[in-house]
């Protein structure tokens, strides 16, 4: 598969790709992880992305679409990918566009993860993650608890709540998401790609995308 996951912050967009990853050997690919590694591999176009990083800047579009096309044609995307909150602007999108034309790539299609704003609220206020850089396991204090402690089952760390994920940072990165992001949704109705999947359980949706990849 071939996609591109859009949603909200809380609509579950890492637990999707990371239960279809495991359905049918596609990669997970997001801005973040690709600019660490592009980071840590010392390339250079990590070099440079490292510079504004190092400075507080944000990566420019231009070099973000650079390091995205390196990623896009290693081996491992060749069975398919899934692209994890990217892009998040409509310059993103075109600039992204362009790069698959280039690489003859086409997607399946865009997957928008519909979730009704309580649901969202509910989910982020309740999430702890693990605070060992190394594990960050992410829990759920009703649906998948941390250790009685509040430790990490995995490693024994303790667990936290980030200060992004108290409800008043929730709701702003709400309003944030509705006026940067949100507008991709017509972008990509116009392209005749985009899909809508209600996402109340992880599972539930996974199966349903699945049924749509299968026409």
């Amino acid at each position: 598969m071939k996609i591109i996951l859009l949603g909200a912050p809380g609509a579950g967009k890492g637990t999707v790709a990371k239960l279809l990853t495991e359905a049918d050997g596609s990669v997970q690919i997001s801005t973040g992880d690709i600019l660490r590694a592009a980071v840590k591999e010392g390339t250079e176009l990590g070099k440079q992305a490292k510079g504004f990083m190092d400075r507080g800047d944000l990566v420019p579009d231009s070099l973000i679409m650079d390091i995205m096309g390196v990623r896009l044609k290693e081996k491992d995307c060749e069975k398919g990918f899934i692209l994890d909150g990217f892009p998040r602007t409509i310059p993103q999108a075109e600039a992204l566009k362009k790069l698959m034309e280039n690489l003859n790539i086409r997607l399946d299609f865009v997957v928008n993860l519909e979730v009704p704003r309580d649901v969202i609220l509910d989910r982020l206020t309740t999430r702890r993650t693990c605070s060992n850089a190394d594990c960050q396991e992410i829990y759920n204090i009703k649906s998948n608890p941390p250790n009685a402690d509040g430790t990490c089952k995995k490693c024994g760390s303790p667990t936290i709540q980030r200060d992004d994920e108290t409800e008043e940072a929730i709701l702003n990165r709400l309003e944030v998401y509705n006026q940067k992001t949100a507008p991709l949704i017509g972008f990509y109705e116009k392209e005749g790609l985009l899909k809508n999947f209600l996402s109340i359980s992880s599972k539930d949706t996974v199966e349903a995308i699945k049924a749509a990849l299968k026409g």
